[in-house]
């Protein structure tokens, strides 16, 4: 059974979606929030429920350390519905954003979703374009590879794919969410950055180019 794990520090919430999630997964939540990243690393997660507020540290700060050297899906809930928080999130590295209070099924929803394109999709095949590999959520050359989280796989894989044509910006968006509220071009221009930078160890930050007012491409 896959394993969820809720960083949240409000008990009743807690309770809530451990009994709603319990006969379809095996849900544990944090014990000490000094120590969230070591906990999900040994309950062997497989998906992260975050919280923002949270006592010592923001759910942000989590992302972020999670994102140093894993790829679990991690969806953000909480009460906070303003676009920045929404924004934050993304670009710390999460894979969806949910507002309180929201459906259980929806919540269902998303989190079946985000398993079978982090599980059963993501990954599984590889591309080539030059020297360079993706495969696995890993782009790699000769000599090194990075680690890719769940939505710079997406990004680089239509990249590879259209093999130096453009990629729309509108497509790049459809293929990151399934949901209207994320659909930002700005986001998108942070998150390429991003990606950019962390490529750099491996010189494939010069090959993703943009094309002012259309999208990205390979060259």
């Amino acid at each position: 059974m896959l394993k969820i794990f809720i960083v949240e520090d409000d008990p009743t919430i807690v309770k809530t979606l451990k009994l709603a999630l319990r006969d379809d997964f095996s849900v544990h939540s944090v014990n000490n929030f000094n120590a969230v990243r070591q906990e999900i690393a040994e309950n062997k997660a497989d998906l992260v429920l975050m919280d923002i507020h949270l006592p010592f540290f923001s759910g942000f700060h989590w992302t972020n350390e999670l994102r140093k050297n894993s790829q679990i899906p991690i969806i953000f809930i909480s009460s906070t519905s303003d676009e920045m928080n929404q924004i934050t999130a993304m670009n710390q590295g999460a894979d969806d954003f949910i507002t309180k209070p929201f459906s259980i099924e929806l919540l269902k929803a998303k989190i079946s979703a985000l398993l079978r394109r982090s599980y059963n999709f993501a990954g599984s095949e590889k591309l080539t374009f030059g020297t360079y590999e993706l495969s696995d959520n890993t782009l790699s050359n000769d000599t090194s590879s990075v680690e890719l989280t769940t939505s710079e796989n997406k990004l680089l894989s239509l990249l590879f794919r259209a093999n130096g044509t453009t990629v729309a910006k509108e497509l790049l968006l459809e293929a990151l969410w399934d949901n209207d509220e994320f659909l930002d071009i700005n986001t998108l221009n942070v998150k390429m950055t991003r990606l950019r930078k962390k490529l750099a160890p491996l010189d494939f930050d010069s090959h993703i180019v943009t094309k002012r007012g259309v999208g990205y491409a390979l060259i």
